[in-house]
């Protein structure tokens, strides 16, 4: 894979605009419930403004959302549901290929590293992969907090024989945007998890879910371990519209505001600078729109004349 591949959006944020009902717990498991024709309508537009890749709406179909007891009554279904609504989207667009990524989320919770349980995870993560895998191209484990989150993740798509990609979430307060060293959410060093990402197999890694201040370190971080590893893994970024602090909060507590200053030419340049540090892979996460996905591909790809 050596083209750039401009990534979706924000799923949530876009099922409200057109119409979905999301609340907390459930969240955006809510539209796979009551209006899965709305998730298939978010996948069309991300494809329409520009994606060659799109995600499953399956991030929040995991017990810390759905509980436990649907979750062991309808998870299965649900996450089948998410797949199928995004193979659809993707076979239906006839003028390129694109491929449909099966999201792994934090099974105990968005930036909740010290919730891992180990002795557990992989119980809910087999529900997830087996239950997405005829409709999959590539596994996403994304958001993760941890490394050994990333290393559940690797375990558990070992036997599909499909290709994964790993996608950290990384502290970004104060002292990550005024240039200390990248880390993730657990305290882990991004040079620390780039090492892992390349002796894993993954053939992708990726950061999402924090500002776009944070990302460029980041990726200048990964692309310097790889490159002193002689390892061809990809780099890709997909941040977040959120405001204010989200380190001391959980990301499914309640709605974050966005960013007005995030507009659409505002993080196309971010993007830009992340393409520039060795990122092949570009989209968006929270708060993140068709709008800017729009504006990716014309100021990402025009140059190559795509």
């Amino acid at each position: 894979m050596s083209k750039l591949l401009i990534l979706d959006g924000g799923m949530s944020r876009e099922l409200l605009r057109l119409g979905a009902e999301l609340k907390q717990p459930e969240w955006s498991a809510l539209a796979l419930i009551n209006s899965p024709d709305i998730v298939r309508r978010v996948h069309d537009e991300f494809i329409a403004a520009g994606s060659d890749v799109i995600t499953t709406n399956s991030y929040a179909l995991v017990p810390f959302h759905i509980g436990e007891e649907r979750f062991r009554k309808e998870g299965a279904a649900l996450i089948a549901r998410s797949g199928q609504l995004a193979r659809d989207a993707a076979d239906a667009c006839k003028d390129r290929k694109i491929l449909v990524a099966g999201s792994l989320p934090p099974i105990f919770g968005s930036y909740e590293p010290q919730n891992f349980d180990p002795s557990r995870v992989q119980d809910y993560l087999k529900v997830l992969v087996e239950n997405l895998d005829p409709y999959v191209d590539v596994w996403l484990g994304e958001t993760l907090s941890l490394i050994a989150e990333g290393q559940a993740v690797r375990t558990a798509v070992a036997e599909t024989g499909k290709p994964f990609w790993i996608s950290f979430t990384l502290a970004d307060d104060t002292a990550q945007r005024n240039g200390a060293s990248p880390r993730l959410r657990s305290g882990e060093s991004v040079e620390d998890a780039a090492l892992w990402a390349a002796s894993s197999g993954a053939d992708a890694l990726l950061f999402n879910c924090s500002k776009p201040e944070v990302m460029r370190e980041a990726v200048d971080t990964a692309a310097e371990v790889f490159k002193r590893g002689g390892d061809n893994l990809q780099i890709g970024v997909y941040a977040n519209a959120f405001e204010g602090e989200q380190g001391e909060s959980a990301a499914n507590e309640g709605l974050h505001a966005t960013r007005q200053d995030l507009n659409d030419d505002a993080y196309s340049r971010f993007a830009c600078s992340w393409i520039d540090a060795g990122a092949t892979m570009v989209g968006g996460c929270c708060g993140i729109g068709a709008g800017h996905i729009h504006r990716l591909k014309n100021a990402l790809l025009r140059p190559q004349g795509a």
